[in-house]
């Protein structure tokens, strides 16, 4: 393994050093990013900013958590480390996103980088990491936005009406019990300016939805509502949406749109499908693993979602690594019977999701880390072409039209930010 390289599990291990130093508040984490290549993950205002790469592991196929929760053992073993805050998001590092599909030709990462700015309550600090001596301790200055700019999307391989033609498909396949719910994505393209600073369309993200995690990590960008794991301490926790319903226009509507979606069989069926297959995948890492007795409705500023908090203790020492490898895919972005509902999707969506619906977000040395569902995302390519995906979850009640507006709901966030 090099300074940027594939998993390669002869290789010599890097040995890097580490340093965490408290400093004073620096204020809002955006505009401490770098304008080409900003590295985020942060809700409410706090998190972690990355500048920099002091190493870049690449991963693909089938064994790709696994052999990146191996690959970053083996680094924090051999890495020296200062850290006397010692606290959640202190010394050495990893931000992640990993591709959803075993045969995705995009890889996954895991990205060290050369400085980390972490915000938390009540405390910041500066972690710099290197191959060898360390650079000395400069605060990053502010680089001011670029001009605002604007990105309009057209549909990409599938539009409306083959995602109609997809989802009354799927039904016809839950209905003769081949499945129970499979979920279906679709695409909207576009085109970055020349020179666009993408730091904005993050600052609206993150402001519009501040109790969503909002990322960036390698181009890929969005703010999700889905804790697919957080492992802190011994304890494991995550948050399962399935089920969801357009905020309605004013008071009156708002309310009646979530006490439809808290009495909608369609959607409490769905819901459930997707909190039972994740406490079936924690069981065996944590026995005691319990999920709220009875789903929530979560409001965010465009839709209402059907929401399970879960709950446990880890009793065999896993890392947040391995727990993302034995959840993913879960069914509120694949379906259920899992292998099934992927083959479905591999014959109904005619284009590879990339890191969309795969996990994103970051690991610790000790394994701790907070991990979630990459969904409200697009990916931003070198050449500047725009990738935002969206999708829905078809279950035997399914209506073709309403699962495409509901797609198209799903995609507001990014294409609202980049407007």
């Amino acid at each position: 393994m090099t300074a940027s390289a594939p998993f390669d599990d002869g290789a010599a291990v890097p040995s890097l050093t580490v340093e965490t130093t408290p400093t004073a508040d620096l204020g809002p984490l955006v505009p401490l990013l770098e304008a080409r290549h900003p590295l985020l993950w942060m809700r409410r205002g706090f998190g972690l900013v990355g500048h920099g790469e002091a190493l870049r592991l690449e991963f693909c196929g089938p064994d790709r958590v696994h052999d990146a929760a191996v690959a970053w053992q083996r680094i924090s073993a051999a890495a020296t480390v200062t850290d006397p805050l010692a606290r959640t998001g202190t010394g050495l590092i990893a931000f992640g996103s990993f591709a959803f599909s075993d045969d995705s030709a995009t890889t996954s990462v895991l990205l060290v980088p050369s400085m980390i700015i972490g915000r938390d309550k009540g405390q910041s600090w500066i972690t710099r990491i290197a191959l060898g001596e360390l650079d000395p301790l400069v605060v990053p200055p502010l680089e001011p936005y670029g001009p605002r700019f604007h990105v309009d999307f057209h549909p990409g391989t599938v539009p409306g009406e083959d995602y109609r033609d997809a989802v009354a498909t799927a039904v016809k396949r839950i209905r003769s019990h081949e499945v129970s719910k499979v979920v279906l994505a679709r695409e909207l393209v576009g085109q970055l300016p020349d020179g666009a600073d993408i730091r904005r369309m993050i600052d609206v993200l993150a402001a519009g939805y501040p109790d969503c995690w909002t990322f960036a990590v390698d181009g890929f960008i969005g703010s999700s509502p889905e804790t697919l794991v957080t492992v802190d301490a011994g304890s494991v926790t995550a948050r399962v949406l399935a089920g969801s319903a357009a905020r309605g226009l004013d008071a009156a509507s708002d309310e009646q749109a979530a006490t439809a979606l808290a009495t909608s069989t369609k959607d409490q069926d769905e819901h459930r499908y997707a909190v039972q297959n994740v406490l079936a995948s924690l069981r065996s890492h944590s026995p005691n693993v319990m999920a709220s007795e009875m789903p929530f409705t979560l409001k965010l500023p465009n839709v209402w979602h059907l929401a399970s908090d879960i709950e446990g203790d880890l009793t065999d020492g896993s890392t947040s690594l391995d727990l993302i490898g034995s959840l993913h895919p879960t069914a509120a972005v694949a379906g259920t019977p899992t292998p099934d509902a992927l083959r479905i999707i591999g014959e109904l969506e005619p284009f590879d999701r990339g890191r969309y619906a795969g996990p994103v977000g970051w690991v610790g040395a000790d394994g701790d880390g907070e991990w979630a569902v990459a969904l409200r995302s697009a990916q931003f390519d070198q050449d500047g072409r725009v990738t935002a995906y969206a999708g829905a979850g078809i279950v035997a009640e399914s209506v073709p039209e309403r699962e495409l507006l509901e797609t198209r709901m799903k995609f507001r966030p990014i294409v609202e930010a980049l407007d």
